[in-house]
């Protein structure tokens, strides 16, 4: 019961953030690590917990994927299954000895990526050209990147995909959001699939974790006017490197 009131009030506090700014990942990580489970188990079970909260925005964004685009919809669909399937098979591949020497790598380079994530984006639609999105062989090439990603670890997967996008050429800030939206979810959901039938996920924690993030979610968006979203980013980034630190002092 305390394991379950401590990863609820984690996964609660990483909905709120995900709500504001982002980044509640890099609390839900440590806090199953803490209680003991396997990492390889606790990267499987927190992502099973974001599912909802990532399928919610897929839904809350749907009139911004309406109209033609490229890639299109159904072509972004197949990408996405295809990377989430890669990385959630490349987790389950990796060793719980080699996923926590690689932790701390994925924690620092997901922060670093969170900090600097939203400058690069801005500045690439502040120089964007009316050209229209790159080559397709070179938009299949960086979704299934970040799909593979996301499938694996999913720490920075929102950040990481809006500047795949904008460095493609799109300029649309809420059709970026939307396609961020849809791909998150696909992903994460053929991902959370996989984990499952291997058995990686503790679905006790997952429930517990899931309804936290739920509540966060809500409430983090009652307060996201109220909060300087540079405040939060700040926290979440000290957040990110305390615990690359913590992971690389026992895991080395």
């Amino acid at each position: 019961m305390l394991d379950g009131a401590l990863l609820g009030g984690a996964a609660a506090l990483a909905g709120a953030l995900n709500a504001v700014a982002g980044g509640g990942s890099f609390l839900t990580l440590p806090a199953l690590a803490m209680v003991g489970v396997p990492l390889v188990s606790a990267n499987a079970t927190g992502t099973a917990a974001l599912l909802p909260g990532y399928l919610a925005g897929a839904w809350a964004l749907r009139k911004e994927l309406s109209g033609p685009m490229s890639p299109s919809l159904l072509r972004l669909g197949v990408l996405s299954v295809l990377g989430g399937a890669a990385g959630a098979a490349l987790l389950l591949s990796t060793s719980n000895h080699a996923f926590a020497r690689i932790v701390p790598w994925l924690l620092l380079a997901a922060t670093l990526l969170f900090a600097i994530g939203p400058g690069l984006v801005r500045r690439r639609l502040a120089t964007a050209d009316n050209h229209k999105p790159r080559g397709r062989w070179l938009a299949d090439l960086g979704i299934v990147a970040v799909a593979v990603y996301g499938g694996y670890f999913n720490g920075g997967l929102g950040i990481l995909l809006l500047a795949v996008l904008g460095a493609l050429g799109h300029t649309d800030m809420g059709r970026m959001n939307g396609i961020k939206n849809f791909v998150s979810a696909i992903l994460t959901l053929i991902a959370v699939a996989i984990y499952a039938a291997s058995g990686a996920i503790v679905w006790t924690y997952a429930l517990w974790m899931a309804l936290g993030a739920t509540v966060g979610g809500y409430a983090g968006g009652m307060l996201a006017r109220r909060l300087k979203p540079e405040v939060v980013r700040g926290f979440v980034v000290l957040t990110g490197l305390a615990m690359t630190a913590a992971f690389l002092l026992k895991a080395y």
